[in-house]
């Protein structure tokens, strides 16, 4: 997606991801070795961006912010999918997994911040649902689930309450499943 130079209302798919397991980790290494395994993280979740035709807007520690335009929102999911994947291997005999959430939605988006330092960023409502979405896996919101097609939607299933689509191939329990 290309950078926008002024503000603009659009309606994007909006992805969280961070590391669940992190913390554990960096505990148990160095500080250079922490930065290399993330500098290569952060390379990856850049890639993962690219391949569903989005944007990474930012990083902080081990979460990120992705956004991708609607018409892309398969190719997002494929990418954010294949991200996760790809997560545990990246850092070696660490228990950890990436933890996804994607809600689809209008955000303001353009150069925000500090005067001679503004970045592209995505602010609203929507952000804060996406980054509030609860899963401890994968999970779509209803809103990014009717951004599918109908094939990739045949991967999801429901989940309630609130409402949000889960890989099939997912069958951990979260705080709200029932055992």
């Amino acid at each position: 997606m290309d950078r926008i130079a002024a503000r603009a209302v659009r309606r994007m798919v909006i992805s969280f991801v961070d590391i669940a397991g992190f913390a554990r980790g960096a505990e148990r290494v160095d500080d250079d070795r922490l930065a290399e395994l993330l500098d290569r993280y952060y390379e990856r979740v850049g890639v993962a961006a690219a391949d569903g035709g989005g944007t990474l807007v930012k990083l902080i520690g081990d979460g990120a912010l992705l956004v991708f335009p609607v018409a892309s929102a398969d190719a997002a999911v494929e990418a954010l999918l294949a991200l996760r994947a790809d997560v545990p291997a990246m850092f070696d005999g660490w228990h950890c997994e990436l933890v996804v959430k994607v809600h689809a939605g209008d955000v303001v988006c353009g150069p925000f911040g500090a005067r001679g330092d503004k970045r592209f960023d995505v602010i609203g409502g929507d952000v804060n649902l996406a980054a509030r979405l609860p899963t401890r896996s994968f999970a779509l919101s209803a809103e990014a689930f009717r951004c599918l097609s109908p094939a990739r939607r045949a991967r999801f299933k429901k989940h309630t309450l609130p409402i949000t689509y889960l890989p099939s191939e997912d069958r951990r329990p979260t705080p709200m499943t029932k055992l």
